[in-house]
């Protein structure tokens, strides 16, 4: 937040607490939608209620938007099935369809009911399919044109429209059933004889997206071939919607948001602002699961109390070598979700990763082992420790590797978020590696 935004929040919050509403509605309703999503987004609940119920209705719906999930449910739940259709009328289908699927099934055919009979159908269409798929991403609002009119043709039909949807940058080419055939680009056809007929100028070396293709592989397509907006084609290839850029940017930010959470085991959707009776429950759930995952690192730790009441020296290094494990697994860890979040790793060349983070594991194992060992053996004046310590760090950093490598392929193939899960079982995994061989060794030696 810059401080321009914080001079507003202020002022919106001293007009409040001076009962100069008037002049509250005034600043935030001359904003932009997105601004005051902005505004209702960094401001506490209390400040945020307020500043939602003066929000212009005229909108309101495109203020809703724009907000993160857990925020907008916050207000849908305060609304019934009319005020939500009323609020949404005019917006773009894939956007209302957004607003929709964050209420409960037992509501949604409330706000279906009080739409108009246009609205309705069009929503309904774009509900069947889920909502991490292009299908539950795409508009319905698409302007098609025959192969076998001509460009003049074109322009005199598009003049009949008000204003032509968002973000057109192509028109769509169809068959007489709605088959794709391809695109008619806006500059292409400016550019054109009014005479050239359609098929002449349109392109057909256009990718369609298929409608169950998912949100990320759909964004990473419109970030590799540089796209504006795309078409969706159902199992027939005929033409159902479109995607355009600014809901890909939407899924992109969405993705990075939840990769950074779900490391920490929050919810995507969690809001900074939350009350303490919703935070505080969705936090003690991950520290709970973290807890346990302590206690069997500890227990491992148990298995050589004896060694460690001989040589108390064991207890005051033993969290160099797991913390170290812990680092290094995290590093490759990361790079690892993020090839897979790009669509970068593939059965193909896995193996080829594992064996690259199995031999950086060892050099720096290797390089760390002797920096760790000649500083103990100073400290401690004991070469013995000195080895033990330098060889489990060589073990653990290699383990870490390998396991940050395979943690999150073998996660993926249970269908479990390697992003939520990997770095709990990734420590652990460390940690016990990090603690037995360390000791492990130990016990050896000082027996």
């Amino acid at each position: 937040m810059n401080n321009n935004d914080n001079s507003l929040l202020a002022r919106l919050g001293n007009a409040i607490d001076t009962g100069t509403l008037n002049q509250v509605r005034h600043i935030l309703n001359n904003l932009s939608p997105p601004d005051i999503a902005h505004q209702l987004e960094t401001a506490p609940p209390r400040l945020r209620n307020i500043l939602w119920e003066i929000v212009d209705p005229e909108i309101s719906g495109e203020v809703l938007q724009e907000l993160s999930d857990d925020i907008q449910l916050e207000f849908l739940n305060q609304m019934d099935g009319a005020e939500v259709a009323s609020m949404t009328e005019g917006l773009d289908v894939d956007d209302i369809v957004d607003i929709l699927q964050q209420l409960p099934d037992r509501v949604i055919p409330e706000v279906l009911k009080a739409m108009s009979v246009q609205d309705r159908l069009r929503v309904e269409s774009v509900l069947t399919y889920n909502e991490d798929t292009a299908g539950g991403l795409m508009d319905t609002e698409v302007i098609t044109v025959r192969p076998d009119i001509t460009v003049d043709v074109v322009l005199r039909y598009l003049r009949r429209f008000e204003e032509l949807p968002d973000i057109t940058d192509n028109l769509f080419v169809v068959s007489r059933n709605d088959t794709f055939l391809g695109t008619l680009p806006l500059s292409k056809m400016l550019t054109s004889s009014p005479s050239t007929s359609v098929r002449e100028v349109m392109d057909t070396e256009v990718e369609a997206i298929h409608v169950n293709l998912t949100d990320s592989d759909v964004a990473q397509l419109f970030q590799r071939q540089d796209l504006v907006s795309a078409p969706v084609v159902d199992d027939q290839h005929r033409l159902v919607g479109r995607i355009t850029i600014d809901d890909v940017v939407d899924v992109i930010v969405e993705d990075a948001g939840h990769s950074l959470l779900a490391m920490a085991g929050l919810s995507d959707t969690e809001d900074t602002f939350s009350s303490i009776s919703r935070t505080a429950p969705r936090r003690a759930l991950w520290l709970g699961l973290n807890l346990l995952t302590a206690i069997l690192a500890s227990s491992a730790i148990s298995l050589f109390e004896a060694t460690l009441e001989k040589v108390v020296a064991l207890a005051i290094l033993m969290p160099i070598v797991a913390s170290m494990g812990g680092v290094a697994g995290s590093q490759t860890l990361t790079v690892v979700i993020r090839g897979m979040a790009l669509g970068q790793i593939e059965r193909d060349n896995l193996k080829w990763l594992l064996s690259k983070e199995f031999a950086v594991g060892a050099l720096n194992g290797m390089l760390w082992a002797v920096v760790m060992g000649a500083i103990v053996s100073v400290w401690f004046g004991d070469w013995t420790i000195a080895l033990v310590i330098a060889a489990a760090m060589a073990i653990n950093l290699v383990a870490a590797a390998v396991a940050g490598t395979l943690l999150p392929v073998m996660l993926r193939s249970l269908k479990i978020d390697p992003a939520l899960a990997g770095s709990v079982i990734l420590t652990t995994v460390t940690d016990i590696v990090g603690f037995v061989s360390f000791l492990g060794l130990a016990t050896v030696f000082y027996s």
